[in-house]
């Protein structure tokens, strides 16, 4: 009976720590969503809003690293158990870099709006189609993530391909402004800064695919072709 109560404390500590960790990916969705709005918009408020909401993102991370450690040294988990708390651990670094793709974001679009001029003649709402992928792939891992659904973590990154394609695209289209307008060239590399941050967003949403499949498996996929982990998930 005793270790049935430990047991059932140590599922609670874990569900805990797991539904912070899904907070923490709400949060930092709100601030893509900010992000990209203070973009389209060119919305000082908004941006002004990604860059207070990062100071909280930051203290989640500390308190539930802090959350991981406290558990580690009490309960001393094993196999599954341990993979879940690295892999938490892990994803709450990535989903702490997504926030900080934000605000990165947010204090360009502050500069655009102070300098004004060429960049509104230049194709920053196409962004939008990059964003809308780089955010739904965060959500999609998020999901996954608290259900350890390795088929979705599989799809997501089959499906970071199209980020990289969106991304490619639009550099390519600046490089023709750049090409036809000098004087462009600043405003474009500007967008470029920012079209960047945004696939970065697609790439931790991948990382934490990865980790999805690591608790489940135990098998570490990191840096893998995409045939060796179909083969890992089967």
């Amino acid at each position: 009976m005793p270790d049935k109560h430990l047991s059932t404390q140590f599922d609670s500590e874990l569900n805990a720590v797991s539904s912070r960790v899904m907070e923490l990916g709400g949060l930092v969705e709100s601030q893509i969503r900010q992000a990209v709005y203070a973009l389209l918009q060119y919305n000082a408020e908004a941006a002004a809003q990604v860059i207070e909401i990062e100071a909280r993102v930051n203290a989640m991370e500390v308190d539930i690293d802090r959350e991981l450690a406290s558990i580690i040294g009490r309960r001393q988990p094993t196999a599954r158990d341990l993979r879940l708390l690295m892999a938490i651990s892990k994803t709450t670094a990535n989903l702490e870099r997504v926030g900080d793709e934000a605000e990165k974001i947010a204090r360009m679009v502050q500069r655009i709006i102070e300098k004004s001029g060429a960049i509104r003649a230049l194709p920053s709402t196409e962004l939008r189609v990059a964003a809308d992928l780089a955010s739904g792939q965060l959500r999609k891992a998020l999901d996954a993530f608290a259900r350890l659904d390795t088929a979705g973590a599989l799809a997501i990154m089959k499906d970071d391909d199209a980020i990289d394609e969106e991304f490619d695209g639009f550099v390519r289209k600046l490089i023709t402004y750049m090409m036809e307008d000098p004087r462009t060239i600043s405003a474009s590399l500007d967008l470029l800064f920012l079209a960047k941050a945004i696939e970065r967003i697609g790439d931790h949403a991948k990382n934490i695919a990865e980790f999805i499949i690591y608790v489940v498996k135990g098998d570490d996929v990191r840096h893998r072709p995409l045939e060796q982990i179909e083969s890992s998930v089967k």
